[in-house]
């Protein structure tokens, strides 16, 4: 009983410490896009909302993480975007048209 209960640990310790790391990577990715269209990351504003199960190029499977975020135009607006990473590795990723 007290094995399954470590094993129970052991894998929320390493989901918990995965999802910041990947988290960490959402941010690093965002305030990139954000800078490649002259668009400023608000506020760290980058928090997943969905997780699934998806297969990478070689069939194995990985997490499937969907992020959210918001940026900004010209300091006053708010544009709602989003990323989708396969493990480490961004797949998608959307920001609405804006006027600059």
């Amino acid at each position: 009983m007290e094995l399954i209960l470590m094993l129970i640990l052991f894998l929320a310790a390493w989901f918990w410490l995965d999802s910041m790391g990947k988290r960490e990577r959402a941010i690093l990715l965002g305030s990139e896009l954000a800078a490649r269209y002259n668009l400023q990351l608000l506020d760290e504003s980058v928090a997943c909302t969905k997780l699934s199960l998806g297969r990478n190029r070689r069939g194995h499977v990985q997490f499937l993480r969907r992020y959210a975020f918001d940026v900004s135009a010209r300091g006053v607006d708010r544009l709602h975007c989003e990323l989708i990473l396969l493990g480490d590795q961004l797949q998608t990723w959307h920001i609405p048209p804006y006027q600059q």
